[in-house]
């Protein structure tokens, strides 16, 4: 080492050995200063507020009517219904068709017919097969067959727009491949 170096580093241990002996003889001060302060301090801290009792309320929608049951809507289809341009009127007084219960999800073409010069849809439904032709009527939107080919039934439907208008809207079924 360098006389440099060696009289650096004995000035920083005899200054570190000073500090540590100033802060020796405070330590008994900072405790009497810390003591006075915690007498002299009280703290300014809000009480809790008690809680508040809960009072339980009864349940008294039971007997009003739900929004979401079918009985509700029975009642708004049947006032529509009493609409003379209404769309909706025909289907409503009519009689429904078996598959009138099923979604139209459910529902899948796996074949066609041609009898008599009538074209003929097979549709699996449930496991069942049924045999379907133009003017019948399927899935839950009120879907009535208007045109039936090899490879699709053509339907056309009565749903509600997002105005609460009810429209005819066209949908189909496609022939379904079974899978190998």
């Amino acid at each position: 080492m360098s006389a440099t170096t060696m009289r650096a580093a004995c000035g920083a241990a005899l200054s570190a050995t000073l500090l540590l002996a100033a802060c020796s003889g405070d330590e008994q001060e900072l405790t009497q200063w810390m003591e006075q302060q915690k007498r002299e301090v009280k703290p300014s801290v809000q009480p809790l507020s008690p809680p508040k009792k809960f009072v339980p309320q009864a349940y008294t929608a039971l007997t009003g009517v739900e929004p979401f049951s079918t009985q509700k809507l029975t009642v708004a289809l049947k006032q529509e219904a009493r609409q003379p341009n209404s769309i909706l009127a025909a289907e409503i007084n009519r009689r429904k068709e078996p598959l009138e219960a099923y979604p139209l999800d459910s529902m899948r073409m796996v074949g066609s017919v041609t009898r008599n010069g009538q074209q003929y849809a097979l549709l699996r439904v449930d496991n069942l097969l049924y045999q379907v032709k133009q003017g019948d009527y399927l899935g839950q939107n009120y879907g009535k067959i208007t045109k039936i080919s090899e490879t699709d039934v053509s339907l056309r439907e009565i749903v509600q727009d997002a105005a609460g208008e009810w429209i005819e809207r066209p949908s189909a079924l496609q022939l379904q491949e079974k899978a190998r």
